[in-house]
């Protein structure tokens, strides 16, 4: 397979056409040349299979973080024609708008040294968290349906928003064309309980201070500073959009040989994107990532608690506001340039980052002259990055980088050679506190079994997708 690969720029390789008869564009990677080496020959498998998809535009492309995932890569991006393309869940993924929000504080690495085993005691507390975990909240299956078609103006209207936090969130926290009447009621059984919560496995909360600036306009527009207490909240729709995913995989499967579609994988599923099919997926998977939105809310609202209880301020005189939030599970309508010509496309993201440029008009207008905030989380142990998007991401990504630092070993590899104990031991010494539902999930979710975040950061900075903004190193993380 890496016989089909060429280097076509510093951090690009160019997986070729002649590599399957039916890939209709080449695929482009994000890597350096250890990343190169180390990537499993099965990611190219999948980056060449989205090429053969109907109406795939210009590249498969896959990002720095990439690896193995269902039918698309983690970290697999690709953008389909309104009119000849499809739309696939495994494109999207399970975790439907699976994302990660910022907030920030105007506390400093002081202010909460002191502080910072109570306050994560709290957040512990406050936050439901863990496998199965159960929100704070109880609400009505009439009422379900009011979250996944409102998103989180729903949050707004029941207090747990602040009057302009939309404003910084992506699509302002809603898919306008959101359906809950093609949501399962197998998938809002799901949801009901967990409204609210954290979830288990790769999902957390971290308190982290900003250790390095990398440009000083960039981070005094987004209202950061050196030292500056910032919270990373990770999380996304929980079993809602699971069995959305699971739903509409089995109705793709039929679509697929109703439209004669050839599948290189029966894991790329799919519909046209016009079809009944494509667009009821498309509607159920947008009120999934409403979901999602909300969740993300109700567990900022139980942050600001957190700190009000800690620190005995309002959230307001602490000045939490949202940074932003970006979705990394997503299926996205768009326009870009293709050839010359503004195209209608859908963008799929599969554990990948919108990363908009300077001067779109979907960016808040206070960060418009910068380009879209762009969140990139590392691991418990590691550094996380803010960066920003670019015009050469629109130019050459649909807009689009990468979502963390990726997974280099699977869970039960990590388990196998890790203890829980032994990981957060190992943490508190370097003066990062960890909480988790279970020592498994420390195991699970040790440094080690992440690429290095500092790569990955640097390929995304060095082929000008998104540039640096500021690092940020945590000091205390709740896992699930």
């Amino acid at each position: 397979m890496k016989a089909n690969v060429k280097k076509i720029a510093e951090k690009t390789y160019q997986l070729s056409t002649d590599y399957k008869s039916d890939m209709k564009v080449p695929g482009n990677i994000y890597l350096d040349d250890i990343l190169f080496k180390n990537l499993e020959e099965d990611v190219f498998e999948q980056i060449a299979n989205v090429a053969c998809l109907p109406g795939i535009q210009k590249y498969s492309l896959a990002m720095p973080d990439c690896h193995y995932g269902y039918g698309f890569c983690i970290g697999g991006v690709a953008a389909f024609d309104e009119k000849t393309g499809v739309i696939s869940p495994g494109g999207v993924g399970f975790d439907i708008n699976c994302g990660v929000r910022l907030l920030k504080t105007n506390l400093t690495k002081k202010d909460v040294d002191s502080n910072l085993k109570g306050l994560l005691q709290e957040i512990f507390k406050n936050v439901p968290s863990g496998l199965g975990s159960k929100g704070k909240i109880k609400i009505t299956k009439n009422e379900i349906d009011n979250v996944l078609e409102e998103g989180v103006d729903w949050a707004s209207s029941e207090g747990y928003a602040w009057k302009n936090d939309y404003r910084h969130i992506e699509e302002h926290g809603k898919m306008k064309n959101a359906d809950a009447s093609l949501v399962s009621d197998n998938a809002k059984k799901r949801g009901l309980p967990q409204l609210g919560s954290l979830g288990s496995g790769n999902h957390f909360l971290e308190v982290q201070y900003v250790d390095e600036i990398f440009d000083e306009n960039a981070a005094k527009a987004y209202g950061v500073e050196k030292d500056q207490v910032v919270l990373m909240i990770h999380t996304g729709s929980r079993g809602l959009g699971h069995q959305i995913c699971a739903d509409y995989l089995r109705y793709m499967e039929s679509a697929s040989k109703k439209y004669n579609i050839k599948l290189p994988d029966r894991q790329l599923a799919c519909a046209p994107i016009s079809s009944e099919e494509g667009m009821r997926y498309f509607n159920a998977m947008s009120a999934g990532a409403n979901y999602a939105w909300v969740n993300r809310q109700l567990v900022t609202n139980w942050i600001r608690e957190s700190f009000e209880q800690v620190f005995k301020m309002s959230a307001e005189d602490l000045e939490m506001d949202i940074i932003y939030d970006v979705a990394h599970n997503i299926a996205k309508k768009e326009q870009h340039i293709i050839d010359g010509k503004m195209k209608n496309v859908i963008v799929h993201r599969k554990g990948a980052t919108r990363a908009f440029g300077p001067g779109h008009d979907e960016i808040p207008s206070e960060y418009v002259k910068i380009g879209q905030p762009v969140i990139i989380p590392g691991d418990m142990g590691t550094a996380s990055y803010l960066m920003h998007g670019t015009e050469k991401a629109m130019n050459e990504t649909f807009g689009s980088t990468a979502h963390g630092a990726g997974r280099a070993l699977s869970r039960v590899q990590a388990l196998k050679l890790y203890k829980g104990n032994e990981v957060q031991e190992k943490l508190q010494k370097k003066g990062i506190l960890v909480l988790a539902d279970s020592k498994g999930v420390i195991a699970e979710e040790c440094p080690e079994a992440y690429k290095d975040i500092e790569t990955v950061a640097n390929v995304c900075n060095d082929s000008g997708i998104s540039l640096k903004v500021a690092k940020m190193r945590p000091m205390g993380v709740v896992k699930g």
